[in-house]
């Protein structure tokens, strides 16, 4: 009996420390995206999904965070607290070169690229009551240009000053999440909103479809800042998106890409296999989001400021997409 009761412990015991190492062999990394509404959510849940069929080839446990968007994920991967976060391009580019948020604390020099992802178009979202159709026409009005942390907020005030608005002077500026802007506008709080995001966007179909007439208004007059800013491209807004938007043709504005960025201190194997499994499965994740219908893998290594992660870069050597 004793010998019996010994072989079992010993028996539980192994189990235990065998379950221990396998749980120790799994390494857990978390992707920092934007708020639920937006398209980076789904787009850091797509990411993780594929990496999670895999879990026990490659021994990784991807998860998904909603956070307050670009400048807080290149925060959080180069503090540590997160392996890998979305972010639009200028801010990569800004982070990479210690430039904006990052002129106090210096160049990223950590800061690592994956790839590139999709579109996003700086959108601008108006009250049709407020008479606003151009940026121009802002002048005076309550206008929520995002909550500091997030990409659109230096967007807004880079397109602003192009034009010769100032924040603090000529209009009332709002600092809240663009997530929660469409009811903002459709209460009659604000008179319109900036949101830069891939397209379509559910934040943008709430704001359009709702009881007060909302239209897109254009970003024009900005050929200055386009200049000046290697991140920054012309972008149109396909009306046909936005069925309830009080618009008759194309919204012209200007845009950036999301990319994906990690830190050099994050382990080649981890980077090369989230690397591989977008870009192995490629068809399947451009199916995943609307947003994702002009992705090629060519201009997913388009718009990185930042040097590539040797993870990654192994996996664009092997199969002939870099040399």
């Amino acid at each position: 009996m004793k010998k019996g009761l010994f072989l079992g412990v010993a028996l539980a015991t192994s189990m235990l420390m065998s379950f221990g190492m396998a749980q120790a062999k799994t390494q857990f990394v978390t992707i920092g995206t934007g708020g639920i509404t937006g398209v980076y959510y789904p787009t850091g849940g797509a990411i993780a999904k594929m990496v999670n069929k895999k879990k026990k080839e490659y021994g990784i446990r991807a998860t998904v965070e909603s956070t307050g968007g670009s400048v807080f994920n290149v925060n959080a991967v180069m503090n540590g607290d997160l392996e890998f976060g979305i972010v639009q391009s200028d801010r990569q580019y800004q982070a990479i070169n210690g430039l904006a948020e990052w002129k106090d604390k210096g160049p990223q020099k950590d800061l690592r690229a994956v790839f590139s992802i999709h579109p996003e178009a700086v959108t601008l979202v108006a009250a049709v009551d407020a008479g606003i159709k151009d940026i121009k026409d802002l002048k005076g009005k309550k206008v929520n240009i995002g909550n500091p942390g997030s990409g659109q907020r230096q967007n807004a005030i880079d397109a602003l000053e192009a034009v010769g608005i100032n924040i603090d002077k000529d209009l009332q500026a709002e600092s809240i999440k663009a997530s929660e802007a469409a009811s903002l506008l459709q209460d009659g709080r604000i008179d319109a909103f900036f949101y830069t995001v891939g397209h379509p966007s559910g934040a943008i179909k709430e704001a359009t479809s709702g009881a007060r007439k909302v239209r897109l208004a254009t970003i024009t007059g900005i050929d200055a800042l386009l200049a000046k800013y290697p991140y920054y491209a012309k972008a149109t807004i396909p009306i046909s998106l936005y069925p309830g938007a009080q618009n008759d043709k194309d919204i012209e504005t200007f845009g950036v890409k999301a990319t994906l960025v990690t830190s050099a201190k994050v382990p080649d194997e981890v980077v090369y296999a989230i690397t591989k499994e977008v870009f192995d499965n490629f068809d399947e994740f451009k199916k995943l989001h609307p947003a994702y219908a002009t992705l090629t893998k060519k201009n997913m290594l388009e718009g990185l400021s930042a040097p590539i992660h040797p993870g990654a870069m192994k996996y664009y050597k092997e199969v002939g997409l870099m040399k």
